[in-house]
């Protein structure tokens, strides 16, 4: 007897632990829909964009979202949220000067990516893919854009982390940014998922 009542407290603060857990994590989803929102901005409306790669839609992983929304709004009942679904704010003057930024260097770089002189790192970043394939007294401004466009994007991930209060979200809006910027690029660019070869949409 005394061993189920022991077994049932210890279920109980795991279900209780598991309440705050569930409810203090990174939105992804919505990082996902604020990193389109500002790609779309910066380099202008282009075909919709690909969904996430853990994207699914068979009736499975729907039937196993359902039951674990359920169950998260049952142990919401039991136990106030820690915190709220959040979403993502991309509203901030310092998010807004770098996306500005950003825009008025797209024009320049897409120049670039089209020729595939660049290409999408898997780090959020560009690259120079392809230096030789750019004209020698076009190098060094080719060299200059990428390097700003990287200054500017690192500067970006970090802000939007900061500005939702939760500078340890960098890395993630980074990565949620990496997916989103090939999954939004043009067909013809050419991309890079890890650390391997460039591939081209």
């Amino acid at each position: 007897m005394i061993r189920w009542i022991t077994t049932g407290i210890v279920v109980g603060c795991l279900a209780l632990a598991a309440c705050v857990t569930i409810n203090v994590y990174f939105p992804a989803a919505a990082a996902e829909k604020a990193a389109d929102r500002i790609i779309e901005d910066i380099w202008g409306p282009g075909k919709a964009a690909e969904p996430a790669p853990n994207e699914q839609s068979s009736l499975g992983i729907r039937g196993g979202e359902l039951m674990l929304t359920a169950l998260r709004g049952t142990l919401d009942f039991v136990v106030p949220a820690a915190q709220a679904q959040a979403d993502i704010d991309v509203s901030s003057p310092a998010i807004r000067t770098l996306t500005s930024s950003m825009k008025a260097r797209a024009a320049d770089l897409e120049q670039f990516f089209a020729s595939g002189a660049i290409g999408l790192t898997s780090d959020g970043l560009v690259d120079l893919r392809d230096v030789n394939s750019v004209p020698l007294a076009d190098r060094n401004r080719a060299r200059k854009l990428v390097a700003d466009e990287n200054a500017d994007r690192s500067a970006l991930y970090a802000e939007i982390a900061n500005a939702n209060g939760h500078p340890e979200w960098e890395s993630d809006i980074r990565g949620t940014f990496a997916q989103r910027w090939i999954a939004n690029a043009r067909a013809g660019w050419y991309y890079k998922k890890g650390s391997g070869d460039w591939a081209r949409k």
